[in-house]
């Protein structure tokens, strides 16, 4: 089996995989309750908070855990939004942001009155911060532009949106850094970053936790009501295993990263240059600022889940588009944003490596796709 949906989520990490385990049996008290089992496990989640805030240059009270990427996106999105509606109604956004993202500002449009700005990208899926700052309005309230595209693995010039957006300080930044944390690195403070968003099963920590980074003196309005846990943002009794696990995949990945992230950005570069030589491939990451394991290609004429599904009887595993788009079997948003034809949106596959990847199988995965296009195409004439 060679798993390359690394995107879509990592294996956690057995020592995360153990303290959540420990966390479960040791300190299932309620951080909420006043007694000694509470405060036991108050205390670890406190701990847990400090360490993800030291990791991501963040003080403590910055820190909101959710139940992962999506909530925290719509969190920064709605919440900014209602908070600041009565200042103006104007949001700008990416074309090629995360569902979790888009569907969110869509719906304060459509639902609430909001006037929504989406941004243009160019062919390698970049958009232009000068482009941005045209857009700008008086009544703009929220600029959100991911840091590391889901699809293709393009990076985004946060920093210089956010030198820019200095000049304009009614105006929150969000960023949504589910892909790229950990893996590139992002100085939320120098970068004037207001809201960004993380999900630790990205980073080999475990589905069902997310985190919030939500700059001090930024106010939301909270999307659920109750207890008003987490500094009143996020009611909810937290998931106080997940919370420990994520901060320590956050530790350790950042770490693997800081020491493997080289060898795993020669061998992107590597499968970049196969796939670039096979017959009827057409590649979509560029290799200039785009992360170390996303490769992003179409093979026009096949339909991507057809390519999917051929691959995956050889035990490979790739995925399409976003892991929350791939069921839809439509035509590729980033991809048509980029100025791809329709049948290349149509067609795309991506791999997504990580330092664990056997780097042995790849030959396996190249033999088993030039194959698989072959015999595709072989019967489809």
């Amino acid at each position: 089996m060679l798993y390359l949906d690394n995107s879509a989520t990592t294996k956690p990490y057995p020592e995360v995989l153990a303290s959540y385990i420990q966390v479960t049996n040791d300190f299932f008290g309620n951080p909420s309750s006043l007694h000694k089992m509470g405060s036991m496990a108050e205390n670890l989640m406190r701990q847990a908070r400090k360490q993800t805030a030291n990791l991501l240059g963040a003080e403590e009270d910055e820190i909101v855990f959710t139940s992962g990427g999506t909530e925290a996106n719509n969190l920064a999105i709605k919440g900014t939004a209602f908070m600041k509606m009565h200042r103006g109604k104007h949001i700008i956004v990416s074309a090629v942001e995360h569902p979790s993202v888009m569907e969110a500002c869509l719906q304060l449009e459509k639902d609430f009155g909001f006037d929504l700005t989406i941004l243009a990208v160019n062919e390698e899926g970049r958009v232009s911060p000068s482009q941005l700052e045209n857009e700008i309005r008086e009544d703009t309230i929220l600029v959100s532009v991911m840091h590391v595209n889901n699809e293709v693995g393009t990076i985004q010039p946060i920093e210089e949106i956010g030198a820019l957006l200095e000049e304009y300080p009614n105006i929150s930044f969000h960023t949504d850094h589910v892909q790229g944390a950990a893996k590139i690195p992002l100085d939320l403070k120098g970068a004037g970053i207001d809201l960004c968003s993380l999900s630790a099963h990205k980073f080999h920590g475990l589905k069902g936790t997310g985190i919030l980074y939500v700059r001090k003196g930024i106010r939301l309005t909270p999307l659920l009501s109750g207890g008003e846990q987490e500094n009143h943002y996020r009611s909810g009794t937290e998931n106080v295993p997940g919370i420990a696990a994520a901060a320590k995949a956050l530790r350790m990945a950042k770490e693997d990263y800081a020491r493997l992230g080289k060898a795993l950005e020669e061998t992107k570069m590597q499968v970049m240059k196969r796939l670039s030589t096979m017959e009827g491939v057409v590649l979509n990451t560029t290799k200039g600022h785009s992360a170390p394991h996303i490769i992003h290609f179409s093979v026009p004429g096949i339909k991507s889940e057809v390519l999917v599904h051929r691959l995956e009887e050889s035990g490979i595993y790739v995925s399409t588009t976003s892991a929350c788009s791939s069921k839809k079997s439509l035509p590729s948003k980033t991809l048509l944003a980029m100025g791809k034809s329709k049948e290349e949106a149509e067609s795309g596959i991506r791999i997504s490596l990580d330092i664990h990847t056997d780097r042995s199988q790849l030959e396996t995965m190249f033999t088993a796709l030039e194959q698989a296009i072959k015999h595709i195409m072989k019967m489809k004439r």
